[in-house]
């Protein structure tokens, strides 16, 4: 269903792209023809690209799905602008039917027309093409190292100084593999944590397909070990539980609407997990009661769930923190506005309700590996004591 909507919203995207830049600037005969099919071919490409690596693999697919998912980027940014632009149009063709003229002034009116159809045409093809460069530069590079100090009520001097590594989003799939998940085991690794925490949305496939670009996740070092929550794609692949196994035999600690305690010295808190709300599909979505069950009103309460808006379920349930990724920070301004309306927060620190909230811009992409506006992070958060 999903793939039905987005390939009909693909489409209509298409058609009108091809008004705009194939019927506004070519007369009818074979340049039109040509432009068309290729159009045509490209929206094929595309749609390739969403359906093969679902039927045929993850591994075998990325020769469609490169090429597919940046048409997608630029298709969309050819979109938006060639949009942005119709204000302008509207002006003018109401200029035009104001402005009385003979007949013989109708064939320059004409020439200004095509004239001004194809050098928007150009511009917003050249403007698209530069801004998913510059997107597709800022995807695949390396993360941000985001260092983020964070002030907890209750928290023991004895944990004063307490680092959690925060890495979500990793998408493992056609288009990144292993060594995605090398780089980011080797960045986190890098800056000595206490403890990992993986807020989900790890993989875009099954087992048989990503375990071998998941395993470097086994090498990750830390003093309390490393956690992890499901996003909602983990619920999108046909084997959560057997992922959800094959994370624990690489040594990661899967919070399945669970807590435990982490100490050292006299102090402590709580960390708890809750489950993604996609998993209500398999009857596994968040438990919030359970999940916190083990909190006490002496020591703080960590929690990591994937999507900020359960910060809504949690906050009067005396949760300090809550660690999220889910957002990527919007990928793709101006999508930010939207992710803006569904979330409480899109990137950093802020505050819900009395809990503080942190998200992750997420260290991978989804669909165009294109990320403007919002460049990917691992972030490490140094808890302080109100006491020190």
């Amino acid at each position: 269903m999903f793939i039905l909507v987005l390939g009909s919203i693909l489409g209509l995207m298409h058609l009108y792209v091809w008004k705009r830049t194939v019927k506004d600037t070519t007369s009818p005969g074979r340049t039109r023809i040509l432009l068309s099919a290729a159009l045509v071919l490209l929206l094929v490409l595309l749609i390739a690209a969403l359906v093969l690596p679902r039927t045929l693999g993850v591994t075998h697919t990325g020769w469609v799905a490169w090429p597919g998912y940046l048409w997608f980027g630029v298709v969309v940014y050819l979109f938006l602008l060639l949009l942005a632009v119709e204000p302008v149009r509207l002006v003018l063709w109401l200029a035009r039917r104001r402005r009385r003229t003979d007949p013989p002034a109708a064939a320059p009116a004409v020439d200004r027309r095509v004239f001004l159809a194809r050098t928007t045409a150009a511009a917003a093809g050249v403007a698209a093409v530069g801004l998913v460069g510059v997107g597709a530069t800022t995807a695949l590079r390396r993360p941000d190292l985001l260092r983020v100090p964070v002030r907890l009520r209750r928290l023991d001097p004895a944990m004063d100084g307490f680092r959690i590594a925060v890495v979500s989003d990793i998408h493992l799939g056609p288009l990144r593999g292993r060594a995605h998940t090398e780089r980011i085991v080797s960045m986190i690794n890098a800056t000595e944590p206490d403890l990992v925490a993986v807020v989900g949305d790890l993989v875009d496939g099954t087992v048989a397909e990503l375990g071998s670009a998941a395993q470097p996740l086994q090498d990750l070092v830390s003093r309390e070990g490393t956690f992890f929550v499901t996003g909602n794609h983990e619920y999108f692949v046909e084997d959560t539980a057997e992922w959800l196994t094959e994370l624990e035999r690489f040594g990661m600690n899967v919070l399945r609407n669970e807590s435990t305690r982490i100490r050292r010295g006299s102090g402590g808190f709580v960390l708890a997990g809750v489950n993604d709300p996609a998993g209500e599909s398999d009857s596994a979505g968040p438990d919030y009661d359970r999940a916190l069950a083990g909190a006490t009103p002496d020591q703080p309460t960590i929690l990591l769930a994937h999507q900020p808006v359960q910060v809504r379920q949690v906050a009067q349930r005396g949760v300090d923190l809550q660690l999220s990724g889910h957002t990527h920070g919007g990928q793709m301004w101006p999508f930010h506005y939207a992710v803006e309306l569904a979330q409480p927060a899109l990137a950093g620190l802020s505050e819900v309700d009395g809990t503080q909230l942190y998200v992750t811009r997420g260290a991978g992409f989804w669909g165009p590996p294109v990320r403007i506006g919002a460049p990917p992070d691992i972030s490490v958060l140094t808890l302080r004591s109100d006491s020190v």
